[in-house]
Formats: structure tokens, C-alpha cells, sequence
């Protein structure tokens, strides 16, 4: 299997190098082999990838059709059999919540998952207003998926964070549901926290840009993210955004360790606001491209076209403004080329994507600085379209 890990590890320790060293504890991570939705990953497997990032991390379930007692032990015997893991439990808000949420907590569990869309609940289910009292009493995060299609999730959220103030509320992936509005009222709720499951740097750069960095935690949603994939480019955006050193070792993993041991938030600052320079055109139209590429790819349709057309906007000449960025970005779209295959068993996608996450990241992270050996010419056209 490709080892992105050792391929794309020189972009992590490039950004430890210069802001770090930053200790790793990934808030959002999976375990499972029934998803409908074909993903799958063993203990071994998450404890093998969070080996290779140096990285703790919080385990639970997958989607599991058939209930979540089973699935919560095995996260459970996960956890104690390993100093990397800890456990949260997965709950369906109709199947006895608050007794199977004190039975996980009480046998080493350290917060609480809850997946309104795979469910198919509302957050107004009264069942979580049972979990939520549980988190409530034992002082423990719950960690909601907070990706599309789920009505109201941010606005009952705010209202059962002020209700229910000793429970910690982790929105999943950048809250895109609600981020548009959630980052202006985050300041009046000190118990509600987001997560960085999330791939678009657009995303990712509004979220570190205007959500104090207190309340923001890294993750990589393994196995749908590469823990080393997500830790630099989630860290070159939050850099883009104007995140200092010490706000990104809460980001990176200090503020979830706290959170899972019990313990209270830890301030770091001011969100920085949108005072990053504006994107260079040549810059944006190779981000514009990929960004299409990235939407065919998820809905599994041909992104080559798209794909082609960001290799053809990366050969700007050497004199251009960002020619080094450009460079770079192709260097990670000939890797992407270079390694596509079918998806392995239990991935419906090639792992290879991840290079193309990769490349539309530092495309739009120009004033990072790149690693050493990233640092190369820009394409000839003829480069470009080899």
C-alpha cells in the first residue's frame, strides 16, 4: 500500500521545524468494518497510522447499523491496550442514551460521538438532551458531525452549550453547517469547540481566521484523512490565517489533551481575524481548478480534465510572483499522477487523492514558507502538460 505517510512527512517536519516541536493529539478518529458507506479501519490500522505521525488520538465507532454496545467495547479494549488511544463512545439518542453513555464513561470512556446524519436524528431528539446531561455531570466533550444536512445542528448546540455548561461541544469538520454565522457568537460560549476534519483550505482558513484559537482542535478523521496529510496542511492554513506558535500547539493537540483528561479549556488568544493578504490571481486560478477537480473526484466522476488544467496554470515562468508555490503544487500533482491506482479494499477512493488535498493546499498557503527540497522551478508549459 502507498506510505503517504513517509512521502508527505517532509511538509510536517518542516512546519516543527519552525514552529514547533508540536505534539499531536488528533480529536476525531475511526474504528470499524460495517459503514455503509464502505470505509473500514482495525485498531491495528489507526494505531499504525498514529505511530507513524507521532500522534495520539480519540477512537470511535463508524456508522454500525447494527448498534453501538459492541462497537463502544471494542473502541474501549482499543484504548486500554494502547498509550496512543483514548475512547469515546458513539450513541443513538433513541436506544437507551443516557444508560449506555454512563456504562461507556464508567468503563473508560472519555467523552461522547454522536452522527445526527448517519442516525438520522435532529438535535432536538430528546434523547440528546439526555446525553448532554451525562456530558453535563461527568464533564466530558461530545463531539458532533457537523457537515451538511443537518437542520439547526449549530443553533441547539449554542442553546444546550449555555444550558449545559460543563459538557464540552466539539462540532466536526470546520462546522461547515453553520461556521457563516457560529464564529460570531463562539466568544459568549467557552464550552463549544470545532474540529479540522475537513479538506477545503477555504474552509479551514475562515475557521482559524475567526474562531479564537481556544476553541479550535486538530483532526484528521481517520480513515477518511492521512493523519500526516492533515496535520500540515491543516497547519500551513492556520499559519496563512496569522495563528502564532503558541496558538498552534493548542490547535495541534494541547486543548484536546486537556479536554479528554477532564480538565478546563486553556486560553490562547484573540482569533487573528481576515487580515490575510488576498490570493494571487495565477495562485487562484490553479486553487479554482483543483477545487473542481476535488468535487469530481467525491462524486466519483473524471477529474482529469480539472486536474489538467491546474498542472497548465502551475507554469507561470520564474520571474512570476509565488513561481516557488507553483512549483511546488506541481510537484504534488505529478505525485498524485505518479501513484493513482484503484482504491484498496475498504477505501472507496485512491489514496493518491490525498496529493491532490496536498497540492490545493499549499497553492493556496502561498506565505508559508515551503520545504527545502520542495523548493523548485516552475514548469515549462510543456512540463506541465507532460
Amino acid at each position: 500500500m502507498l506510505d503517504i505517510d513517509a512521502i508527505l512527512r517532509p511538509w510536517w517536519d518542516s512546519i516543527q521545524a519552525a514552529h514547533g516541536p508540536l505534539e499531536l493529539y488528533d480529536a476525531h478518529t475511526h474504528i470499524g468494518q460495517n459503514d455503509p458507506d464502505g470505509f473500514k479501519q482495525t485498531p491495528d490500522e489507526l494505531i499504525g497510522v498514529m505511530e507513524r505521525a507521532d500522534a495520539r488520538a480519540v477512537v470511535f465507532p463508524m456508522h454500525e447499523p447494527g448498534g453501538y454496545p459492541l462497537p463502544n467495547d471494542i473502541a474501549l479494549a482499543a484504548a486500554a491496550g494502547s498509550d496512543r488511544l483514548v475512547a469515546f463512545c458513539r450513541l443513538d439518542p433513541r436506544v437507551n442514551p443516557a444508560g449506555e453513555a454512563r456504562r461507556c464513561l464508567d468503563a473508560g470512556a472519555v467523552g461522547i460521538k454522536l452522527h445526527p446524519r448517519a442516525e438520522q436524528f435532529g438535535m432536538d431528539e430528546p434523547g440528546v438532551r439526555e446525553i448532554i446531561a451525562v456530558a453535563h455531570e461527568r464533564k466530558v466533550p461530545v463531539l458532533i458531525h457537523a457537515g451538511r444536512g443537518i437542520p439547526a445542528l449549530g443553533e441547539t448546540t449554542v442553546r444546550l452549550s449555555a444550558e449545559f455548561p460543563d459538557a464540552r461541544f466539539i462540532l466536526a469538520h470546520a462546522a461547515i453547517s453553520d461556521l457563516a454565522w457560529l464564529w460570531h457568537v463562539l466568544g459568549d460560549h467557552p464550552n463549544v469547540f470545532i474540529d479540522t476534519a475537513w479538506w477545503n483550505p477555504a474552509d479551514l482558513i475562515a475557521l482559524f481566521a475567526l474562531v479564537a484559537p481556544s476553541q479550535i482542535v486538530w483532526a484528521s478523521d481517520s480513515p477518511y484523512g492521512v493523519p500526516i496529510n492533515a496535520a500540515f496542511t491543516h497547519a500551513r492554513c492556520a499559519l496563512q490565517a496569522g495563528v502564532s506558535d503558541e496558538a498552534l500547539r493548542s490547535i495541534m493537540g494541547g486543548q484536546i489533551a486537556r479536554l479528554v483528561a477532564g480538565e478546563d479549556p486553556q486560553w490562547v488568544g484573540d482569533a487573528p481575524g481576515a487580515v490575510e493578504p488576498a490570493l494571487h490571481p495565477l495562485l487562484d486560478r490553479v486553487v479554482t481548478h483543483l477545487i473542481t477537480g476535488m468535487g469530481r473526484a467525491f462524486a466519483q466522476t473524471d477529474p482529469d480534465e480539472s486536474i489538467a488544467l491546474a498542472r497548465l496554470s502551475c507554469a507561470v515562468g520564474e520571474d512570476a510572483p509565488h513561481a516557488d508555490v507553483a512549483g511546488a503544487t506541481l510537484e504534488l500533482l505529478d505525485l498524485y499522477r505518479k501513484h493513482l491506482a484503484p482504491p484498496p479494499p475498504g477505501r472507496p477512493f485512491p489514496v493518491a487523492s490525498r496529493f491532490l488535498i496536498a497540492a490545493l493546499t499549499v497553492a493556496r498557503t502561498p506565505t508559508v514558507p515551503l520545504p527545502d527540497e520542495f523548493h523548485v522551478p516552475p514548469p515549462t508549459r510543456e512540463e506541465a502538460e507532460s
